[in-house]
């Protein structure tokens, strides 16, 4: 199973620290110890599981608008969008558990011209607050044709780390790695309705880098 880049420290560090308890423990047979070590093992089980970082398959259709993450689409809704398109947009929200791949991947190639960092609140990721009040990082993309989406990563109650590569100037590809959020956490993209045809409903279950969106017009 492949491990993310953006948590092999995590990884190697919990399993340190659980082979250390678990010496410890065989050392010392104490069961503060053992019960030390059992519950830091379970962690860097959890670890392994969490920061899983799966091949995907990026569609090939150069409309396509894919999903930057894996998740439940909890919300889709129309807008005013101020800060990058000054205008109504779609927003589509896609709740990310803790079970879900967190690795969050670029929807549209073209190059970042707008980058965010918004510091703030850590309300439950799936309260529609979340997507105004919560910490988080905006990006906004333009293809070679001028057309923009942006969206967001944004941190939850256990997610206080959000992890992104990208700043303005970056050139992007469709479906490529860019950063994640750790430990449960929301995503939100926005695009004008005008320019797209939705793909998905709420109630889907997408993948990141490989579900479709939706496609530009």
């Amino acid at each position: 199973m492949a491990i993310t880049r953006f948590g092999v420290g995590l990884v190697a560090g919990s399993w340190i620290v659980f082979l250390i308890f678990l010496i410890l423990a065989l050392w010392t047979r104490l069961p503060a110890v053992i019960a030390t070590a059992v519950i830091v093992g379970i962690f860097s089980i959890f670890n392994l599981f969490f920061f899983r970082d799966p091949e995907r398959r990026i569609p090939d259709d150069p409309q396509a608008i894919v999903s930057p993450a894996d998740g439940k689409v909890v919300q889709i809704v129309r807008e005013r969008e101020d800060s990058f398109f000054g205008a109504e947009v779609v927003r589509v929200s896609i709740f990310l558990s803790v079970f879900n791949v967190h690795v969050n991947r670029i929807p549209i190639s073209g190059k970042v011209v707008y980058f965010r960092y918004i510091p703030g609140k850590f309300l439950a990721a799936f309260r529609e607050k979340a997507s105004l009040e919560n910490e988080q990082t905006a990006i906004g993309i333009e293809d070679a044709r001028g057309r923009r989406v942006l969206f967001k990563q944004i941190a939850g109650i256990i997610a206080r780390r959000i992890v992104c590569e990208v700043r303005e100037g970056s050139v992007v590809t469709r479906g490529e790695r860019m950063g994640m959020i750790r430990y449960g956490s929301r995503v939100d993209i926005f695009f004008l309705p005008e320019q797209v045809e939705l793909r998905v409903e709420v109630g889907d279950k997408v993948k990141g880098g490989e579900s479709i969106i939706g496609v530009f017009l």
